[in-house]
């Protein structure tokens, strides 16, 4: 029985067929999107009006276009130019409520599972900034993200305490994630609640590390058992440390000529264990205002000659690019002070899977379009792509990257 208000088409064409988004599908290929959403047991049993690969769609698309009511987005996923030829006079648009119930029948699975199986490291052997020392250069780090303040989201996510004993304005989700650093692409994530701590999360990011990286962590990372499990995936480790009370005590083992030295971790409470070897750079940043400030990195790279020490303080600066991821995604791709909209939490881990996706295919795109131009991903405008991306969708057919336009 048809729905009150819907006319049925006078072609056989369904809105799966004249959902057209440009780069999103360039990057997520409608195959793959129906592969992962019978992998996550998510096909519709029978056609529906919005089907199961619209939907995925309409989550990434909704990383575009944050502001947009549900009708909105759904409107600039959809063929610009069979809307033109008439479609949207012969076959109603779905309304808030059917695409509500659409989201919550698809979940948040498919859209996880989307981005585990396309993302990856963009950079190239030849890509500026993404190499130190034979190895590729990538950050980890967590962010929280504002989300609608109901019942449900309060108690599963949880939220920050304010002063003299009140709670903040929103719950919030944790999301921590690895990008590398000379593309800003986000190729590991993982969402949690505010509770959550982002040391016990990086178990479920160990996989995505392999033995050609080089990750940089701030301080508050540190601690010896979370050292001796990253380490042992093979990746190399620059880490800046805590110099007080409460950070780790190296036990000197040798000079080395270029300042730096190697020491032994081991904990007081592991004192019977075999102590890791590290190699220990300190200096001092001067920023010119009498403020120096005094850095001790730790790294795994303990050869002085292959990763010198001035060469690796300069690539622990690279850090700050997940910095600016964080400010891609949060401010400039969803908006300043924009609270997520879902309202329960499959739905908000949904809404934050279908941001990390757009913003991937947003930053594969600004990869492209620089390799193509000779120029370094850094020096391509985020904005200029986010608005051509939105463009894109809009229009028919793929979308070819082009340095055109990206400033």
């Amino acid at each position: 029985m048809p729905r009150a208000g819907w006319r049925k088409p006078e072609s056989d064409r369904r809105l799966s067929d004249l959902v057209s988004v440009g780069v999103l599908t360039r990057v997520f290929p409608p195959a793959l999107v129906d592969e992962v959403i019978a992998v996550s047991g998510r096909t519709q049993v029978r056609h529906r009006a919005l089907p199961a690969r619209v939907m995925a769609y309409f989550a990434i698309g909704m990383g575009l276009y944050s502001d947009g009511s549900y009708e909105d987005v759904l409107s600039q996923l959809t063929d610009g130019l069979a809307w033109a030829s008439g479609w949207r006079e012969q076959y109603s648009l779905p309304g808030k409520s059917a695409i509500f119930q659409a989201r919550e029948r698809l979940g948040a699975a498919p859209l996880a599972e989307l981005f585990a199986r396309v993302a990856r490291p963009l950079g190239e052997r030849d890509t500026p900034g993404t190499w130190v020392a034979g190895r590729r250069l990538v950050a980890i780090d967590g962010t929280c993200l504002d989300v609608a303040d109901t019942p449900v989201n309060d108690a599963f996510f949880g939220r920050p305490g304010v002063n003299k004993g009140e709670k903040s304005a929103f719950p919030q989700a944790r999301l921590l994630a690895i990008a590398e650093c000379g593309t800003h692409a986000i190729f590991a994530a993982s969402i949690g609640a505010y509770r959550d701590g982002e040391q016990t999360m990086v178990d479920g990011l160990l996989g995505a590390l392999s033995s050609e990286m080089l990750v940089l962590a701030d301080r508050g990372f540190f601690a010896y058992s979370l050292w001796r499990r990253v380490s042992d995936t093979g990746a190399d480790l620059l880490w800046r440390v805590r110099t007080g009370a409460n950070g780790p005590m190296p036990t000197h083992v040798e000079d080395l000529p270029d300042g730096s030295w190697l020491a032994h971790l081991r904990s007081a409470k592991d004192r019977h264990s075999e102590p890791m070897l590290a190699r220990i750079i300190d200096y001092t940043l001067d920023d010119g205002r009498d403020n120096p400030t005094i850095y001790r990195l730790m790294t795994t790279l303990l050869d002085p000659v292959e990763a010198p020490a001035a060469e690796l303080a300069a690539a622990y600066a690279q850090r700050w690019e997940i910095e600016s991821v964080f400010d891609e995604l949060k401010t400039h791709q969803r908006g300043p002070k924009v609270v997520l909209r879902s309202k329960s939490p499959d739905l908000v881990l949904q809404e934050i899977w279908g941001y990390l996706c757009c913003h991937y295919a947003i930053r594969s795109l600004m990869t492209d379009a620089a390799a193509h131009a000779g120029r370094d991903p850094d020096q391509v405008s985020f904005t200029a792509a986010l608005r051509i991306a939105r463009q894109s969708v809009a229009q028919q057919g793929a979308f070819s990257p082009s340095p055109a336009g990206l400033g």
